[in-house]
């Protein structure tokens, strides 16, 4: 079966997100207006307190969200636009799904719109490192299903038989300096994170992994590269070699 990924466009995501920004606004006020009563009879300082508190909260969802519509745009924005905008995104990121859910929108097409919003507002900063600092992370299904060579570990341990991309891959880190890492899960992820502490990473993997990385390691830069499935999910996929060194060269310092 091929699994065919159409090219991700990134208004999806942002009209879901603005439509949740608009229910979470609403859903505030509702709230603020039923607990009113049960609150004054407490303290008539609480209903202040609470509407200033959900207040905070709205204002600074709504600074994110304006963060990322001006960054897409092609403004600069300020750093601290850009942590609110994923303050927004990790708050309103779950009711937009719910919405994709409602207007029977497919969970993969939200979160490639996601992952495209993300790339685009990482590649406008225009990070550059040292190829020592880049790490390059992708998934173990990448691996040829029926090899027997131990990369998880080690991706030296590669034959470059050819039946894969892995052997692809380890010439393209070698090539750049850049770190390789194949991975089974988060679990290990995180520790290779931690253990290489890289300053931007390419991660090559499916949308719901690729989502829940970039969201995971923020403030990292991650750029987030798909895999196609022609065996189906999880089993000897594929990446655009081409796509993966662009991506390379636009993080790698010239020297």
């Amino acid at each position: 079966m091929i699994d065919i990924v159409h090219r991700p466009r990134k208004r999806l995501f942002l009209v879901l997100i603005l439509i949740s920004l608009l229910l979470a606004v609403i859903s505030s006020y509702g709230l603020w207006v039923v607990s009113l009563p049960g609150l004054t009879n407490i303290s008539s300082y609480l209903p202040l307190l609470l509407g200033t508190l959900l207040a905070a909260v709205i204002l600074a969802a709504v600074c994110g969200v304006a963060g990322i519509l001006l960054a897409i745009l092609g403004f600069r924005t300020l750093g601290i636009f850009q942590g609110l905008a994923w303050s927004a995104i990790n708050l309103l990121f779950p009711i937009a799904i719910c919405l994709g859910k409602l207007f029977d929108v497919d969970k993969e097409r939200i979160e490639r719109s996601f992952i495209e919003v993300s790339n685009h507002l990482i590649k406008q900063k225009n990070i550059k490192v040292q190829p020592s600092k880049l790490l390059i992370m992708t998934p173990h299904c990448l691996q040829q299903e029926a090899c027997p060579h131990k990369i998880t570990r080690d991706v030296s341990n590669c034959h470059h038989c050819g039946q894969c991309q892995i052997g692809d891959l380890v010439t393209l880190a070698n090539r750049y300096g850049a770190h390789l890492a194949v991975v089974t899960g988060g679990t290990l992820a995180r520790k290779v994170i931690k253990s290489i502490r890289p300053h931007a990473v390419l991660a090559i993997a499916c949308e719901r992994d690729l989502t829940s990385g970039i969201q995971d390691v923020f403030p990292l830069p991650v750029i987030g590269v798909l895999n196609s499935r022609p065996f189906g999910p999880c089993c000897n996929t594929r990446v655009d070699l081409k796509k993966v060194e662009e991506v390379i060269q636009s993080f790698i310092k010239s020297t």
